[in-house]
């Protein structure tokens, strides 16, 4: 674990410090530090040579960055959307034996809220294909880490609280803040870095 902590250490100072330097310092530093957050999750994973989650911390990061760049939100959204796939792909294979029927009803109703969601959060009329893609996609990937070997409390919740976070994008999307614009997109922030640093630590943690 030696050679991870360094990253791992950066990695917490840019994801919590994120926020103050977007404020501070807008535009390319801000950009950096966003991307840096789980850019350096993806350098620690390719250090302890998990390919697997190297690739899902990469395409994290790279949506982080297209999400700020002037016309490139979707591209984003699609980066964010191949590394779910990875993800998906990867916990698979990694799934827990002796499923209980509640993980399936869960599973179910994860599914189901992504293929909802975006037409409960976005205004009447609004165009919702791509969205409820991308949403079932990110459900999907839940799903599976929640039905992986990986712990429930770490990889598990970590996925929970990337739903959370993107769900709360959908919403503002639509127009609506949980309390002021400031909280909401702190809220969006830290769920979602905290979701990617546990998703890390929970696959470590089982290698």
């Amino acid at each position: 674990m030696a050679p991870i902590r360094v990253p791992l250490l950066l990695s917490l100072l840019f994801g919590l410090g994120y926020p103050l330097v977007d404020a501070r310092f807008p535009g390319l530093a801000a950009i950096i530090a966003k991307g840096a957050g789980v850019g350096l999750l993806a350098l620690a994973a390719a250090l302890a040579r998990h390919w697997w989650l190297a690739a899902i911390m990469a395409f994290g990061a790279l949506g982080d960055v297209l999400l700020e760049l002037p016309g490139l939100f979707f591209i984003g959204a699609g980066a964010f959307a191949v590394g779910h796939c990875i993800a998906m792909v990867f916990y698979a294979c990694q799934r827990r034996p002796g499923l209980a029927p509640l993980d399936r009803v869960a599973a179910t109703a994860l599914i189901g809220f992504g293929l909802a969601m975006p037409a409960l959060v976005m205004p009447e009329g609004a165009a919702i294909g791509p969205l409820m893609l991308y949403a079932v996609l990110l459900c999907g990937m839940a799903v599976a880490a929640l039905l992986s070997r990986f712990a429930p409390f770490g990889t598990g919740l970590g996925a929970l609280l990337f739903v959370i976070s993107d769900t709360l994008i959908f919403i503002r999307m639509g127009g609506a803040f949980v309390g002021s614009p400031l909280i909401h997109g702190l809220i969006i922030w830290y769920s979602y870095y905290l979701g990617q640093a546990l998703i890390f630590a929970g696959v470590m943690a089982r290698r």
